[in-house]
This record gives C-alpha cells, structure tokens and sequence, in this order.
C-alpha cells in the first residue's frame, strides 16, 4: 500500500536521538544526517542545545556530516541551537515537502541513499524523507524534565493513522 510504504521508517529506536550512535549509522553505510528540531534535538520549549547533546553531535560527526532541517520559522531559536552544535541549518522546510531536504542533502555532496532523515514525526520527517529516497529514522520526542508527564495527542495520532493505513512501527525495520 502506498501510505504504509512512505510513513514506515527504515529504522525506528525506541528512544531519543541520543540512543543513535556512530554504529548503527556505519552498519547502514549512512554518512549525512538531516535532523529534525523540535522534539527530535529539543524539547519545543528549549532555546539552546543541552550538554548531552553537544556531546552526541561531536561524537557523529566523527562518521557523519549533520545538518538541521526544521518547519519551525524563528532563526533566533534554530539558528541558535545550529550555532550552539556548529552545524549547518535551513528553516521553514514545510515537511513533508522534499524541497529544504534536498537542498540539504546537495550541501552535504554525498548519494541520496547515505543520509538518513531522523525525527520525531512520521507525517513529516518520515513521509518527507521517504519521499526523497533518503533512509529514514523515528526517534522519541525529547520532551522537557520539568513535565512530569507529557502527552503527544499529534503525534498519537499520527501513530494511529498510520497503524490503520498498515504500517507497522514494530521494532522490526525495512531495509
């Protein structure tokens, strides 16, 4: 079916972004990685990069270039997370529009198929990155430590739809 095959990740974690490491990248060839902003990197409410995750991007960087890819429109906040991480980023990407990721992808100089999409949302960065013919990688939202509990009623339901359209977000994968 068409929509199970472009909202089904080629890889999913279970976990937060920081659960990626310079390992699962080298066994799937990957060399780039487009990350999505907000609740993939930070929580939505955060303006600067944590320290965890200052470190993580230095760690892959040392296997893979890193470019942020967002919807969001404030270049005061994105641009300061980018600054924070020395990475390169583009804003208002509209995803799952192809059009911000593949210029991302150009800058980066490498085949489509070694830069994996990584987000949080499957009916953008998913769908977006799918799309693009990129491989494509569903973290858990990071969501900020001051909520003791904290609902994701959006991305629910983008679970739920595409689990009624066929997908299957086990922790098996498609290759």
């Amino acid at each position: 079916m068409w929509a199970a095959n472009f909202l089904t990740p080629n890889l999913i974690l279970g976990d937060s972004i920081l659960t990626l490491t310079p390992d699962i990248l080298q066994q799937h060839n990957l060399k780039g990685l487009v990350l999505d902003v907000d609740e993939t990197l930070v929580p939505i409410t955060a303006a600067q990069a944590s320290e965890e995750l200052l470190l993580w991007v230095e760690q892959i960087r040392q296997v893979a270039e890193v470019s942020l890819v967002s919807n969001n429109l404030s270049a005061t906040r994105i641009g300061s997370i980018a600054y924070a991480l020395n990475v390169p980023y583009i804003l208002g990407a509209a995803k799952p529009s192809r059009r911000k990721l593949r210029q991302a992808a150009t800058a980066m100089n490498l085949p489509i198929e070694q830069i994996a999409m990584v987000g949080d949302r499957l009916f953008t960065d998913v769908l977006a990155g799918n799309r693009l013919g990129m491989f494509t990688i569903l973290v858990e939202p990071m969501v900020d430590p001051s909520f003791a509990v904290r609902s994701h009623p959006v991305r629910d339901f983008e679970v739920w739809l595409s689990q009624f359209l066929g997908v299957s977000l086990g922790q098996s994968n498609k290759t």
